[in-house]
């Protein structure tokens, strides 16, 4: 028997609905404590300043480093800062979606309806890069408006890097998320791979001004690529054929790691189901 169109559309268009309903209901218990959005920009507003300030003293001695990103530290430091936001809540999103369910209880209540983990764990995540991206455009908004950071702009280029970008850090957080489901405590995957990455990732400083085996273990991590190449664009305007070695780098990453976490994530479950420990934390 054929199915009607309207049921197709309903079946098509549920995960979605899914979807937002998990965004609704976050952003109603944000809305819920008012004073947590006053907090929200007072905070960056605060770093910012303190950045540039701190950026003043240090530019001169930097600005031989950053020659390739317009020499301006403040700028290049904004950015690493900003967007490395989106490392944070990749690592951290999925496992800390899953984290909640278990300790509040909604996660044996969800699994009782079609809703499955894999979208629990999305689901959950989703405000958290909602709100991830609204700390990066404030950031970039004051740094351009109120401290001279003067962004060129390739959207679309950027957009693309972003994407495959927090596709590849993603990939680990759904590891990370694995991990959290079988052993129910801190993963030390995050802990290395976030604390790695900050250092070693170009986030604070070019990679350039470490020692040349530092430079080879910074180049094994998917920042150092993202970064680079969002700094390339939003600082010096370059195109995406400018960018193609970087986006390839991350493509790969991409090929790697998104089967690897979907492997990794298929093996937690069905260890989790087995043991009978899925909804305990």
């Amino acid at each position: 028997m054929r199915s009607s169109p309207l049921l197709r559309v309903r079946i098509g268009v549920a995960p979605l609905d899914r979807f937002l309903a998990f965004l609704e209901r976050d952003l109603r218990v944000e809305a819920s404590y008012r004073l947590s959005f006053v907090w929200f920009f007072v905070g960056i507003f605060t770093s910012v300043f303190m950045f540039y300030y701190m950026a003043r003293l240090l530019g001169p001695a930097a600005s031989p480093h950053l020659e390739e990103y317009g020499g301006n530290y403040f700028a290049f430091l904004l950015i690493g800062i900003a967007f490395s936001r989106y490392l944070s809540v990749a690592l951290h999103g999925f496992s800390g979606g899953i984290r909640r369910a278990q300790s509040d209880g909604t996660l044996e209540a969800m699994l009782m309806t079609p809703t499955r983990v894999p979208m629990i764990a999305f689901g959950s995540s989703l405000w958290s890069y909602t709100r991830t991206t609204l700390d990066v455009l404030v950031y970039l908004v004051v740094g351009s408006l109120f401290l001279g950071v003067e962004l060129q702009g390739n959207v679309m280029a950027a957009v693309l890097v972003l994407l495959v970008s927090v596709a590849a850090f993603s990939a680990i957080g759904v590891i990370s998320a694995s991990i959290i489901l079988v052993i129910k405590r801190g993963d030390p995957v995050v802990w290395v791979f976030s604390t790695v990455s900050s250092l070693l990732g170009g986030v604070y400083y070019p990679i350039t001004i470490l020692p040349d085996w530092v430079q080879r273990v910074a180049q094994l991590l998917p920042i150092t690529y993202a970064l680079r190449a969002l700094r390339l664009v939003l600082l010096q305007g370059a195109s995406l054929a400018d960018l193609a070695g970087d986006l390839l780098i991350l493509i790969g990453f991409c090929l790697v790691l998104i089967p690897l976490s979907v492997h990794t994530f298929r093996m937690a479950m069905r260890r989790a189901r087995h043991d009978g420990s899925l909804t305990h934390f």
